[in-house]
Parts: C-alpha cells; sequence; structure tokens
C-alpha cells in the first residue's frame, strides 16, 4: 500500500505561480510512476503529467505543456508539480496519483491504483 498527501495549493491570481508537493509513504516510492490529475466543478477529473520512476521520461497535457513541470525526489519520497503562468482555466482540485511501474507514460485515472486527498487551486482573473 502506498499512502499519497498532496500539499501546496491556494487562491493565485493569472500569472502566479504554485509548487505542489505529493509526499508517499509506504512501500519503496522509486518503485511507482507518479502522476497529477486534476478535476474542476462539473467536469470529469483529466491527466495533467506524469513521471516514471527514475524521472526519465516526463509526460504532460498539451494544455500545461511549457507552463508546468513535473518532478520527484526519490530520497524524500515526494513529487512535485511547479506550475507557472497560471490561468483561471487551471482551477481545480489537484490530485496526486501513483502506479506500481516503472515507465510513467500513463494517462488515464483508471490506470493509477494509489489516489491522495487532494489540494485546491483556485486562479482568480
Amino acid at each position: 500500500q502506498v499512502q499519497l498527501v498532496e500539499s501546496g495549493g491556494g487562491l493565485v491570481q493569472a500569472g502566479s505561480s504554485l509548487r505542489l508537493s505529493c509526499i508517499a509513504s509506504g512501500r519503496t516510492f522509486s518503485s511507482y510512476s507518479m502522476g497529477w490529475f486534476r478535476q474542476a466543478p462539473g467536469k470529469e477529473r483529466e491527466f495533467v503529467a506524469s513521471i516514471s520512476w527514475s524521472a526519465a521520461r516526463t509526460y504532460y497535457t498539451d494544455s500545461v505543456k511549457g507552463r508546468f513541470t513535473i518532478s520527484r525526489d526519490n530520497a524524500k519520497n515526494t513529487v512535485y508539480l511547479q506550475m507557472n503562468s497560471l490561468i483561471p482555466e487551471d482551477t481545480a482540485v489537484y490530485y496526486c496519483a501513483g502506479r506500481y511501474s516503472s515507465d510513467g507514460n500513463y494517462y488515464t485515472a483508471g490506470q493509477y491504483a494509489y489516489w491522495g486527498q487532494g489540494t485546491q487551486v483556485t486562479v482568480s482573473s
């Protein structure tokens, strides 16, 4: 089992930056591919970014490419999502997710077995 806890959300103005963190406990964090998803009110949960176990490979949805960066520190059991140039459309609850796999190339919520409780990000115009 892996337990995930997100932090770092908040209310910011458009153009600002935030860094989300997700700390994992339980089994060996470095064996897991990690992802970030988000869910806005009335919408389905959508893929944002993912990273392979070694951080060698990262993947992003088109709407955040060039603005968001996913990274991980296996020594700290933590995955990060650096979000720059935030826009109101980024407003959502952001979830950290984990899957026991090396690759990181997983884009759907159903492919992840472990989830955090979510952290709210609100971007005002």
